[in-house]
């Protein structure tokens, strides 16, 4: 079996494939914006309407056979493989790692006719004490190393450990700094000290990018997600993600819909691409196809580009593998033969 996943039909019924991974992407990093209150004030959201628009998603768009399994392809490229256990071990990070060099069997990549494809993830996520150990075991590879910082996942600490959190990070070889806002001050509206706060954590990422995790299961209504989410924006945010993983509620649909319209929104108005990454619970190839379909309706196939969306996932793969090789064989491996570390 060969997949095409280059230049795909244009026939939308089928659900065609998205774009080829990307080699090297131009893209133009938000520069900042000052602080427009009066813009954060005209931020609405109609939860019933946004919750009718996510609950069709699932049964409307969906993707079969070949497609799929191309489908399934690309979403590996969306995947932070991550690791944030208390019991984290430089061994288990080295194996993490090994498996991000090596997502896919290669019987695997055979049999889909996939040997040439860049399929790899998008980064390696992992405390900041096990950056400098994630760097060196992707040396050559090309995959980025994103660090958990500014006192992950809860982030109450005083904000220059943070900042030195960051720095630290930053110096240790990570591309990749996954910030966590403080929940208070969505919750108080106190916009000017979140503006404020994270526009520090962007400097002091300098030329690392900086995802700001919302933490939107914490933040009580999906208003307050959407302004959050307009606020990290115009204070340089590269990405806005859901959550730390560790939250009672983590990504879902109706959820992502309102930060997605942000970041259509503030592209209509300011020209800059923000990326999204949903995060905690995303363990199954369905739920990432679902994400996936959300992405391609909502800002087009353009932002089915790694450094536009991504995945954070720590057992995504697995399912991943397992549907790809149901595909070539008919028959669903046990787990075990596609370990993750």
């Amino acid at each position: 079996m060969t997949l095409r996943v280059v230049d795909p039909p244009k026939d939308s019924s089928k659900g065609h494939a998205p774009a080829s991974p990307a080699g090297d992407v131009t893209h133009r990093r938000s520069p900042g914006f000052p602080l427009d209150l009066d813009w954060v004030g005209r931020v609405r959201m109609n939860r019933s309407a946004l919750e009718r628009r996510a609950s069709s998603m699932p049964s409307r768009r969906s993707v079969k056979k070949d497609w799929q399994l191309a489908w399934l392809l690309r979403a590996i490229t969306f995947i932070d493989l991550t690791t944030l256990n208390s019991d984290d071990t430089p061994g288990r990070v080295e194996r993490l790692c090994a498996k991000a060099r090596h997502p896919l069997r290669q019987d695997i990549l055979e049999g889909l006719g996939a040997t040439d494809l860049p399929i790899r993830p998008g980064a390696v996520c992992v405390y900041h004490s096990f950056v400098e150990t994630a760097v060196a075991a992707l040396e050559g590879t090309g995959i980025p190393v994103a660090a958990v910082s500014t006192a992950f996942p809860h982030g109450l600490a005083p904000v220059e450990t943070k900042i030195a959190e960051i720095e630290a990070s930053v110096k240790a070889g990570a591309k990749e700094i996954d910030i966590v806002i403080e929940r208070q001050m969505v919750l108080n509206g106190d916009w000017q000290a979140l503006y404020d706060q994270v526009k520090a954590f962007r400097k002091a990422c300098g030329d690392a990018h900086i995802k700001t995790i919302l933490g939107t299961g914490e933040l009580a209504t999906l208003n307050n997600v959407a302004k959050a989410s307009l606020v990290c924006m115009l204070a340089g945010a590269d990405f806005i993600k859901t959550s730390t993983g560790k939250e009672k509620v983590n990504a879902n649909l109706p959820t992502s819909l309102a930060m997605i319209r942000m970041i259509r929104w503030f592209h209509e108005e300011t020209g800059i691409e923000v990326g999204y990454k949903p995060a905690g619970g995303i363990s199954t190839a369905k739920v990432a196809l679902d994400y996936m379909a959300l992405m391609k309706e909502e800002l087009g196939t353009h932002w089915l580009q790694p450094h536009l969306f991504r995945f954070g996932a720590s057992s995504l793969l697995t399912d991943i593998e397992r549907q790809l090789e149901h595909g070539l064989t008919g028959h669903y491996a046990a787990d075990y033969r596609q370990p993750m570390v």
